[in-house]
């Protein structure tokens, strides 16, 4: 007899762990909850489209290791798919000494997760590859590339579709009973049956992981990231990416410059904390959101340790003229005049209760359920590489 497996969340790492499950054995059934009308409508369709090379990642990380496999993973699945996609490189740049000696704990890093071809450059050769570029020196990584993760996570749905998956948008997960013999997942509209369940919620992943998990000791801080975009007539500023060389200390790539696969430039995004979990616009709150960042202690710790930078961030998301001040560090010649208001997405950051900001994926697994509970970036790259592991230990259990 055939299992059936119940999936919560149409992002791109859930829809990612449908295909894998379907691709390792065709005879599952399996069954798709999503609260919103489409596929992909939070993270997954709010982000930049970068497909990430695995620089920044801790050797031996579970981002490090699926973010490697899952690249290769992606190309491959685009290749075969038809899915536009560009490997165009990029550029990590020091600004001063004490952001050049981070370089080389960069450079290392890409080394040992496997990296080929990349290389520390000088500022003529940073000029050579980004002529606007300010730097003193920088990092030059091949393997980065561009693409609609949209995309993707629509073909995601017709392979799952095509093999026999079932797609319940519009419906809100309420509570979840497990027994011996079975999972039910309640929603506001109807009872989902099955033998064994996955949830994959983003946004809000701590939540519904709580339904099983009581005493699960993280909570999800949301924290906005907001993009303008390059006015077409000024995107030559920008042939492809370019980033600064990160705060060590904090989850947050800094405010960058990325091409599009449909050829705009956007730049950002700042990093700034939510008031509400699903909320794009600087006005958006949410009662019982706010209430819960503010009375988990973890987040506490976080506001006490990093309010200068946090206040940095609300002033840059609030005053174009800092954010513009930022963008110049990296190309002196960009104005206000030469960006437009972009998008926004919200990046669900794990917290626990001591304040760390978990740097990595986290996946809790029971008898009966799997919950992906912490899945930032470069989930999307990754995505096709966590559904792999999830799907071998889902169906080990069988």
């Amino acid at each position: 007899m055939s299992k059936h497996i119940t999936i919560v969340g149409a992002g791109i790492v859930g829809l990612a762990t449908g295909v894998k499950l379907l691709e390792m054995n065709p005879d599952l059934k399996i069954t798709f909850i999503e609260k919103e009308k489409k596929e992909a409508a939070h993270q997954t369709g709010h982000n930049s489209g970068v497909i990430h090379s695995g620089i920044y990642y801790k050797p031996g990380s579970l981002k490090a290791t699926n973010c490697r496999r899952g690249y290769k993973m992606l190309l491959d699945f685009c290749d075969e798919h038809n899915i536009k996609y560009e490997i165009c490189g990029k550029v990590i740049v020091a600004t001063d000494e004490r952001e050049k000696e981070y370089l080389n704990v960069l450079y290392e890093r890409g080394i040992q997760n496997g990296l080929e071809g990349i290389k520390i450059i000088s500022e003529g050769e940073l000029k050579e590859i980004e002529p606007h570029l300010n730097g003193i020196a920088g990092i030059y990584i091949p393997q980065t590339g561009i693409i609609d993760f949209k995309e993707v996570a629509a073909e995601f749905r017709k392979v799952i579709e095509s093999k026999g998956g079932e797609f319940f948008f519009g419906e809100e997960v309420k509570n979840i009973n497990l027994n011996a013999s079975e999972v039910q997942v309640v929603t506001d509209k109807n009872v989902h049956t099955s033998d064994y369940l996955i949830t994959c919620a983003g946004l809000q992943s701590d939540r519904i992981a709580k339904m099983t998990h009581p005493d699960l000791d993280l909570r999800i801080i949301p924290f906005r990231g907001e993009y303008y975009k390059i006015r077409e007539e000024k995107r030559e500023l920008v042939r492809n990416l370019i980033y600064p060389v990160p705060d060590p200390a904090f989850p947050f790539l800094g405010v960058h410059f990325t091409r599009m696969i449909d050829g705009e430039r956007e730049a950002g995004p700042n990093a700034v904390f939510s008031f509400k979990r699903e909320g794009y616009t600087k006005f958006s709150f949410n009662l019982k959101d706010t209430l819960e960042s503010f009375t988990w202690l973890g987040f506490l710790k976080v506001a006490s340790k990093y309010w200068k930078t946090g206040l940095g961030e609300f002033y840059r998301s609030y005053s174009k003229a800092a954010f513009v001040k930022a963008l110049q560090r990296l190309i002196p010649e960009i104005t206000a005049g030469d960006l437009e208001p972009g998008g926004a997405g919200i990046r669900a950051q794990a917290c626990d209760k001591t304040g760390g900001l978990l740097d990595d994926f986290s996946i809790v697994e029971s008898e009966r359920v799997t919950h992906v509970c912490n899945a930032p970036s470069p989930a999307a790259t990754a995505s096709l590489s966590i559904g792999h592991y999830i799907a071998e230990k889902v169906i080990e259990k069988f």
